[in-house]
Parts: C-alpha cells; structure tokens; sequence
C-alpha cells in the first residue's frame, strides 16, 4: 500500500470510522513489511510457538500442515492486556491550520490503535474528557467491543474547558489491574500538575504512553500577515504582527515541550510528540514497541 494514502487529511476523507481505523492499521503493517523494520513482530496474538510443557492436544494441526511447525493457540488469559485510551475533548483540541483538527487527528489514531489492540485481543477502554467525563467504556477484548469503541470516539464532539490533571488522577485510583495507559492530548493545561497526575499510574504499576498531539503552526508560529488569535476556551483575543512575536514564541513552545520530554523521562514514561500533518504509523509502532518491551 502506498504510504501517502496514509496521510491525515486523506485517512479524514473516509466516512466511516472503522474503514480509517482498518485503512490505517493495514496500511502499517504493509508498511513495515518493505521498510527499515522488516521483520519486526506483529503477530496479532493468536498462536505462539510450542514450548516444552505444552499440552499436545493443544497443537494447532492446521497451521502445522501449512508451515510445518508447531503452534498452539493461545489461551485468552495468556493474550490479554489491559489497554486504556484517554483522550482529550476539550475546546483547544479544535485548533487547526490545515484541513484537520487536533481532536479529528487524535480520533484517527485512537481509532487505529483501537483496531490493533483488539487485533492483538487485548482488553481495550476508553476515557473521553474535557473539564469532566463525557464518555467511558470498561475494557474488553471481543470484536463486537471494537464497534463499540469506535461509535462512541465517531460521535463525540468538542467539549469544554482543559482539566486534565484532576481527570487523570481520579482515574488512577479506580484502574486496579495492572495495564498501558495511552494520553492523546495536546497537553495545553498545567504542565507540573499533569506530569504528578501521570506519575499515579506508575505507582500503581502502570506503563504510561502519551501522545502530544500540536497543530504544525503551534510549533512554529509561522504567519505572515496581521493576525487575531483567539483563545478557543476563553474566548480572549490578541491582535499582533507575528513576527514581532515569533522568536519568544518559538522559544515558549521549545521549553514547553522540553519540559514534558524531560520529565517523562524521569518518570519512565514515554512521550511522543505528533504534528496533525504526521502518519499514523508513527503512533502504532510506539505503541507495538511499549507492547513487546514491556508486557
């Protein structure tokens, strides 16, 4: 498949959520067949190699008489991951400069890491907020749970104000089994309170995998004529000419994203920052990555 098809204004194109998400994950597995990572594992969960100890009546003959190898299905307890997909509705996610905005850019790589993890037959939720809960779904791992999940990201719209910190700390305290959490935000709130809301999934044992997803003109704030930037939560406008602002602004955006990389770091959680003009390759890769090293 041609990896162009993959680009976010054209996966946007499609309708239905599913044929993205499916148009996505394909696309990346096809991907990664002809690419630097050839050979990379992306086995889907259903089988693994027979071992010494298996049961021989759980041998897979079928696989054995078109491989000549020896597999044994995987039994559901052995495949399951507890995934859980925060992702971020509020007023700020609907920037954009393009044709796509950050919320309809965070769907489609929810929607694609969706598909892959029931794929794989983990056990996916999913958490939609704003200032507050808009949606939540507990996770399961059976493929009608697929439908599920992608109807409820199809249909929600912008929310409200950012209140990440408080949603995210509330949420570490119900999640009991040890799982992945994955944040798909811009991160536009208080960056010292979100990371210490972040830090209580690692204490309850949890992997951390966030995606910082930014508009390209919120990196470099690259406009040429006079313009009005208005606050999409508070409403509050400023008229400037953008370059007498460019530099400081390139500098704030840096240490704001500095700040976050360093201290994921420190807190051995994984940070990703995706630009809204990016693959969605990227993000599912990450997430096989987390998913081979560290369960």
């Amino acid at each position: 498949m041609n990896q162009k098809s993959l680009h976010p204004d054209i996966v946007n194109q499609l309708d239905n959520l599913y044929l993205k998400a499916k148009l996505i994950v394909e696309g990346f597995i096809s991907g990664l067949h002809k690419s630097p990572y050839h050979g990379f594992s992306v086995e889907f969960s259903e089988h693994r190699p027979y071992g010494n100890g298996d049961e021989i009546k759980n041998i897979d003959w079928k696989i054995w008489g078109k491989t000549d190898k020896y597999y044994i299905k995987r039994f559901e307890e052995e495949t399951n991951l507890a995934c859980h997909i925060f992702l971020d509705s509020s007023k700020s996610m609907k920037f954009k400069t393009g044709n796509i905005t950050k919320f309809n850019y965070a769907k489609i790589i929810a929607a694609g890491l969706s598909y892959l993890m029931i794929q794989q037959r983990d056990a996916l939720g999913l958490c939609i907020f704003d200032s507050k809960i808009q949606s939540k779904v507990a996770p399961k791992s059976n493929k009608s749970h697929l439908n599920t999940i992608l109807s409820i990201i199809d249909k929600t719209k912008i929310g409200g104000d950012t209140n990440l910190a408080p949603i995210l700390s509330a949420a570490a305290e119900k999640i009991k089994k040890r799982g992945l959490i994955i944040l798909l935000s811009d991160l536009l709130d208080n960056p010292q309170e979100l990371i210490e809301s972040l830090k209580h999934f690692k204490y309850n044992n949890n992997e951390v995998l966030v995606f910082h997803i930014l508009d390209p003109k919120e990196i470099k704030l690259k406009y040429n004529n006079h313009t009005i930037f208005k606050d999409l939560e508070t409403r509050e406008e400023m008229a400037t000419e953008p370059w007498q602002i460019q530099e400081a602004y390139n500098l704030e955006i840096q240490k704001f994203i500095e700040y976050y990389k360093k201290e994921c770091f420190i807190n051995k959680i994984d940070y990703n920052l995706l630009i809204t003009n990016q693959s969605a390759s990227y993000a599912l890769l990450k997430f096989l990555n987390k998913r081979k090293k560290s369960f």
